[in-house]
């Protein structure tokens, strides 16, 4: 199991291989678990727990 830590949006985005904008309409989405977490639509910022997250939901294999 990979160990999950924070990343920047964009760096997610690259990791998916989609645009900023695209991931951004992924997480507007989700706007449930970035409020669970008291995360603003606009941070930059997504803690582990979200990034673990997305990156379940969505299918995304992060380099170690």
């Amino acid at each position: 199991m990979a160990k999950y830590k924070s990343m920047l949006k964009s760096e997610l985005a690259d990791a998916a291989g989609v645009s900023l904008s695209t991931f951004s309409s992924w997480l507007r989405n989700d706007q449930d678990i970035l409020r669970s977490v008291n995360l603003s639509p606009k941070a930059k910022y997504l803690p582990p727990c979200v990034v673990r997250y997305i990156c379940e939901k969505y299918d995304i294999e992060l380099d170690e």
